[in-house]
């Protein structure tokens, strides 16, 4: 298996992430406070970092800051949401769940989701299977 790192980019110059191999780790919790260090987060209400990523599967680590939302969008695969800090509101639109710290939640794909911040919050968001990429035309990071 060849190993995938990321590339570097303004806001993370120094690249060099490795996000696919054999056996990846991550610090989850280093990722956290990296993100709430940088200046997207710093300037604007929310910030994530990629933190894995293969043609099966990608986890991202989002930070929101309280009352920030992510607008309804779909996923191309099946997605877990698992709150790591603060509190968030999902909407399917058919169902409406809060989520603490702790708490996690799975939905099959292709559901219109959204995410409200009640709180600052950070949670990870494993997407499996289909095209590994949100639809990115009502998001952005």
């Amino acid at each position: 298996m060849q190993e995938k790192t990321n590339r570097a980019t303004p806001q993370r110059p120094e690249g060099d992430r490795l996000l696919d191999a054999s056996l990846v780790t991550m610090d989850v919790f280093s990722f956290m406070e990296q993100i709430k260090q940088e200046e997207a987060w710093k300037d604007g209400e929310r910030n994530a970092i990629t933190i894995f990523k293969t043609e099966g599967m990608t986890i991202t680590v989002i930070a929101l800051k309280a009352g920030a939302e992510m607008k309804t969008h779909t996923t191309e695969g099946i997605i877990s949401v698992q709150v790591l800090e603060g509190r968030i509101q999902f909407d399917t639109g058919q169902q409406s769940v809060e989520l603490s710290k702790g708490h996690m939640l799975a939905l099959h794909e292709g559901i219109p989701h959204s995410v409200l911040a009640k709180e600052e919050s950070v949670f990870l968001l494993t997407l499996a299977a289909g095209k590994t990429e949100e639809k990115e035309e009502n998001i952005k990071f």
